[in-house]
């Protein structure tokens, strides 16, 4: 797998379909028509995210990113899959009511019901202050997603040696605790990303917005569905 997956790394890096209007709002694609067979988790439409209910703005499981970066996307999956691999988001396009749901959340100390999930080693008190949660959201510029690496043939994600929305330093794509194998993973999908335009975010290995993304100072705060 080590060696399968250093061959995907080395290919990204010596480096589409017409994407379709999502929900009327201009410049916004649903992900899924232009990008075969990507796999879509929406985790902040359910109950499986860091609060443990359905988040503000969520209306449908649907993935809503900028037309350059839904392309953006594609061109990452096209290149994954020859090595048997394809993309799963967790989150795209975030309205601004989430994030201000989030904030909410975070003030409410008594609220802890995930803390032994997504963030043990961290006190709530201080999501703020570590910048776990802020007021704004890349997410909200629409070209900005959260996404993993899914096996072709098992239909399960490869280990990235920390689970999605984990609150810890472990979720560092630069962490050197997590397994090789892992940390081979992070590579490969940090690869695969960013040869196709999308930085990374250091404290997320989730976590990569579109370079030249077209809006980026706009917040937007359409509800997804």
């Amino acid at each position: 797998m080590r060696v399968f997956l250093a061959g995907l790394v080395a290919c990204v890096l010596a480096g589409c379909a017409t994407p379709a209007v999502a929900n009327g709002r201009d410049g916004f694609v649903d992900v899924a028509s232009v990008v075969p067979g990507l796999v879509v988790d929406m985790r902040y439409f359910g109950s499986e995210n860091f609060i443990g209910r359905p988040i503000a703005g969520y209306e449908a499981p649907v993935c809503l990113l900028t037309q350059e970066a839904g392309a953006a996307l594609g061109r990452v999956q096209a290149k994954l899959q020859p090595f048997g691999l394809r993309l799963k988001v967790f989150d795209c396009y975030r309205p601004q009511r989430a994030v201000a749901d989030f904030a909410t959340w975070a003030k409410d100390l008594s609220d802890q019901k995930r803390k032994a999930i997504q963030y043990p080693n961290v006190d709530k008190s201080r999501l703020f202050e570590l910048g776990y949660i802020a007021e704004k959201s890349g997410h909200s510029r629409g070209s900005t997603v959260d996404v993993t690496l899914v096996d072709l043939a098992s239909g399960a994600e490869v280990d990235m040696g920390a689970g999605y929305d984990l609150f810890d330093t472990l979720s560092w794509p630069s962490d050197p605790r997590p397994s090789a194998q892992a940390r081979v993973n992070r590579l490969a999908l940090q690869a695969a990303m960013t040869g196709e335009g999308f930085r990374p975010l250091k404290e997320e290995w989730w976590h990569f917005t579109l370079n030249g993304e077209p809006y980026p100072e706009t917040y937007f705060d359409f509800v997804v569905k």
